[in-house]
């Protein structure tokens, strides 16, 4: 008996050396470029993500024209998260990207808001009283959520009314920073940044109706980079799933 455990063993070890192995072999990195208002979604995606499948996401966040010049300048990103529609399309169609890969993620919800409680009404209508000497928005030229702002201030006859208060930031994150550290009374933000589970999470806001902007339909590609990536189309294919779905409702989003 003995001697047969003995001669068992080795080959036992090798079995289990293959499982391991054959397990790393599936484990791989994704690298994920991430519009900057979804990073609080993706960050408790991420989480659930690498558990049920062992991969690993490697994200970098940003605004969504800065990471097509990038990504058109060779940046390394697999997957793109887009803040947008028409720059995944754009990709798609310049060859940038895996074809058929591209779908709506999320549609955003644009919100002003202020870290003030009470400062903003229900209705927006703090937005006409121009009483406030800083607005903030993200830069309409790169961030689509800073697009969405500059069509609501025009459909509000406000364009011109509130132009030299504009403080205007790189993405929507540094637009939400500047009115949470007081460098501007309120702000157009991503309602995701001050929203969870039903509930405005601080401060006082407006959620801007959706026929005052362009939808924000938020798409995500497999760029190039990323189409021999295992990890890649695992992403692609988590974010379509029910575990995804449900983060991405809690924070404000449209599926």
């Amino acid at each position: 008996m003995t001697t047969r455990a003995l001669r068992f063993a080795p080959t036992c070890l090798a079995s289990l050396l293959a499982v391991f192995a054959f397990g790393s072999a599936q484990a791989d990195e994704v690298q994920v470029a991430v519009a900057a208002n979804f990073t609080a979604p993706i960050q408790a995606i991420a989480a659930d993500f690498e558990k049920d499948t062992g991969h690993k996401l490697v994200t970098s966040f940003g605004a969504t024209g800065q990471f097509y010049t990038q990504i058109k300048n060779g940046a390394p990103f697999e997957v793109f998260l887009s803040a947008d529609d028409s720059t995944p399309k754009k990709l798609e169609d310049e060859g940038d990207s895996v074809k058929g890969s591209r779908f709506t993620y999320a549609v955003g919800t644009l919100a002003l808001w202020s870290a003030k409680e009470g400062y903003v009404d229900a209705k927006g209508a703090v937005l006409k009283k121009n009483e406030y000497q800083h607005l903030s928005i993200a830069n309409p030229k790169a961030a689509p959520y800073g697009l969405a702002a500059t069509q609501v201030l025009a459909k509000e006859g406000l364009t011109d009314k509130v132009k030299d208060k504009i403080v205007e930031g790189q993405n929507i994150t540094q637009a939400f920073q500047f009115v949470s550290t007081g460098n501007a009374e309120l702000g157009f933000v991503a309602l995701s940044q001050i929203y969870k589970d039903g509930k405005i999470t601080s401060g006082s806001a407006w959620i801007v109706p959706a026929n005052l902007h362009d939808p924000i339909k938020q798409d995500a590609v497999i760029l190039n980079k990323g189409k021999d990536n295992p990890a890649a189309k695992a992403l692609v294919d988590y974010l379509k799933g029910p575990k995804a779905a449900a983060v991405i409702k809690s924070y404000g989003y449209e599926i």
